[in-house]
């Protein structure tokens, strides 16, 4: 057993190596660097922080309002409020702040803030309940968000919804599009257009061929969202490209020092 294991995991390290996508681990940080003073889960100042400490990238999570306005929140609800039939201007009220102070951000007013940090990859999660009506919206409306800001190079598209995925993949051929569902083998997704694999670390601790798989057929692999240190180094000893985490700073400091353990990641 261990012997096959430690072959699992050479084979890892030597598909990494050759994949074109890869450059080596990287730290994405998950709704922003929100776990820092003045912070807040999705909010602006979650955004910059994750710029500021140099992260490869920040995660946010974007939703469609009853006027077909984007806006930037985790959950189908906002403090309440279902905001698929909410407006913006019933969302923003003065009332309804995020943990920091801040108003509801809008996608526009988070890629205009994202200009302070031109470098920093934005991994734009689209929410869905797989309404066709609504992605459509929600799709066309962020790709020309995208193009009004200038950003369209420096998004990565990650989605639940498997239709979703297929139709940025479509749209948009030139950018990375990753599945986040975690039931679909990487040979699967890459026959439908999609290359990269995002899914929770438990996928790949009971799947760790799927990491080989990927990286042999030149699919990027991102897990989520992993914030204990061992279970950090288990991930990038199984080969994972990035490492989705709430606590980026850490993940960082074990990428920079090489130090991820012992061989077997198990």
């Amino acid at each position: 057993m261990k012997k096959l294991l430690l072959i699992l995991f050479a084979g890892c390290l030597l598909a990494a190596c050759g994949s074109e996508t890869n450059t080596g681990p990287r730290v994405v940080a998950h709704r922003g660097y929100w776990k820092t003073e003045g912070s807040a889960q999705n909010s602006i100042a979650a955004l910059l922080k994750a710029g500021e400490i140099g992260a490869y990238g920040s995660e946010f999570d974007v939703n469609l309002t009853a006027d077909d306005q984007l806006v930037i929140n985790h959950d189908f609800s906002y403090k309440g409020l279902p905001i698929r039939e909410t407006t913006l201007a019933e969302l923003r009220n003065d009332t309804l702040r995020l943990a920091n102070g801040e108003i509801l951000p809008t996608l526009d007013e988070y890629l205009e803030a994202s200009l302070q940090y031109p470098e920093l990859k934005l991994i734009f999660e689209l929410k869905s309940k797989g309404d066709p009506e609504y992605e459509a919206t929600a799709i066309r409306k962020s790709i020309e968000a995208f193009k009004r800001y200038g950003v369209t190079k420096r998004i990565i598209f990650i989605s639940f919804s498997l239709s979703a995925c297929k139709e940025f993949a479509r749209l948009m051929p030139r950018n990375r599009v990753e599945y986040l569902g975690g039931e679909i083998a990487p040979d699967e997704l890459k026959k439908m257009g999609i290359d990269g694999i995002d899914y929770h670390y438990s996928v790949f601790l009971s799947r760790p061929e799927w990491v080989v798989e990927a990286h042999n057929l030149g699919m990027t692999v991102n897990v989520w969202t992993v914030d204990e240190e061992d279970g950090i180094k288990r991930l990038l000893l199984l080969g994972v490209d990035e490492v989705t985490t709430n606590v980026p700073e850490l993940a960082m400091r074990i990428i920079e020092s090489g130090d991820f353990g012992q061989i077997n990641p198990y």
